[in-house]
């Protein structure tokens, strides 16, 4: 039931009329679009009430008159206030779930320690490489109490330090003013090294992509090993190698072409190749991974298993079609080249394509090349990186595993 909101001394953020069942629902997001008016002074980051057209409480949030997200929402007890308290319990649930229940923060090992709206934190990542912490603020709000929130990791996980990233376009998304930084403690190695199913991995994660490595992708690296048999293994956007030194290490691959547009991504995939002492299977090479596949399907080459796992192909729903374009060209060129009975590993990390979307496109992929498809397993991100079952939009990676008989 809801409730009449009192007088209250938090400005006020009015819905328009029948706007209000998402938020009732707990989804995070108030876009502006679904606000009539803001009652009472909200500066940029303030605390405010989320209220009905008609005075009916809903949540509590922080103001951001800047982005389309006007309003985040934490909280939907009336009485709960969004301070130090909140913030340090909101981080404690996070983090237990990695290190009691998963079992992810040992020496050595990375994980996704805070996962923004998947944990009620919307506008917040962090990332545990070994000893060291990567913050990512997604939101302003969050940023402008970044004091306060490292302060709370350093009491909780007393790290060796706390390295600030950047996201790409969320200074002019958030109107944020922020640069990548040491928040505290001593800087992290560059290289970092961590250890994922026995493999040693060198990590950059002051210039590396996301915050260095694809922790996402951790537990998809481990099943498709199974696939491999001993194959040749076609790793495409490879980064820093992880599915093929797993395809080597565990999966017994007899030959692996890694491929990337991105040298100091191929830098790091060779150091970690020769770190493990698996280079001699490992060929890599400088590519665009469209160029590569026209290549390799004109030399009519064939690979026992391929691994797609392309960048993020669209950042708002306006790219969505040209996302779609491109993951089906990839697909079908990939199934060009994929041998006789192989496995297709194909991924997607763009959060406006669907798992309906996606599968979509591999059958009309599928179709263009002439192939039949079965999808053997369909995945999605490790379980540090959970789904929030109010807001859908946590639920970004698809990872399937399909054979073509």
């Amino acid at each position: 039931m809801s409730i009449v909101a009192e007088v209250s001394a938090l400005p006020q953020v009015v819905l328009k009329p029948r706007r209000a069942q998402p938020f009732f629902g707990r989804h995070p997001w108030v876009f502006s679009g679904a606000i009539a008016r803001v009652s009472g002074a909200a500066a940029a980051g303030a605390e405010v009430e989320l209220v009905t057209e008609h005075g009916e409480f809903v949540a509590k949030g922080l103001f951001n008159p800047l982005s389309n997200i006007q309003v985040r929402l934490y909280s939907w007890d009336p009485a709960e206030r969004l301070d130090e308290a909140f913030w340090s319990a909101q981080l404690a649930t996070a983090i237990r779930l990695r290190r009691d229940v998963l079992g992810l923060c040992g020496p050595g090992a990375a994980c996704r320690l805070v996962f923004s709206e998947a944990d009620g934190l919307s506008g917040l990542i962090v990332d545990r490489y070994d000893d060291w912490l990567l913050v990512q603020f997604t939101s302003l709000a969050l940023a402008s109490r970044r004091e306060l929130i490292v302060r709370i990791l350093q009491e909780q996980l007393q790290p060796a330090g706390i390295w600030l990233r950047t996201e790409k376009g969320i200074r002019e998304a958030e109107g944020l003013e922020i640069a990548d930084g040491l928040l505290s403690g001593s800087e992290p190695p560059r290289p970092l090294s961590i250890t994922e199913h026995g493999v040693r991995c060198s990590v950059d994660v002051v210039e590396g992509q996301k915050t260095g490595f694809f922790l996402d992708q951790r537990d998809n690296r481990q099943a498709f090993v199974k696939y491999v048999r001993g194959g040749r293994v076609l790793d495409l956007c490879c980064y820093s190698g992880g599915f093929a030194l797993n395809a080597v290490r565990h999966g017994q691959a007899r030959e692996v072409l890694a491929v990337d547009v991105s040298e100091p991504a191929l830098a790091l995939a060779r150091t970690n190749a020769e770190n493990n002492e698996l280079a001699s299977a490992i060929r890599f090479e400088k590519s665009d991974a469209f160029k590569m596949l026209e290549k390799l399907r004109d030399a009519q080459e064939k690979f026992d298993l391929i691994v797609l796992d392309p960048p993020k192909l669209a950042r708002h729903a306006r790219g969505l079609d040209e996302a779609l374009r491109g993951y089906h060209s990839l697909n079908r060129m990939a199934l060009e080249v994929l041998a006789e009975g192989g496995t297709l590993v194909t991924c997607s990390c763009t959060g406006h394509v669907s798992r309906e979307m996606f599968t979509e496109m591999l059958a009309e992929a599928a179709t263009s090349a002439r192939r039949p498809l079965q999808i053997l397993e369909a995945r999605g991100p490790a379980p540090d990186h959970p789904t929030a079952v109010h807001c859908p939009e946590t639920n970004y990676l698809k990872c399937y595993i399909c054979r073509a008989p």
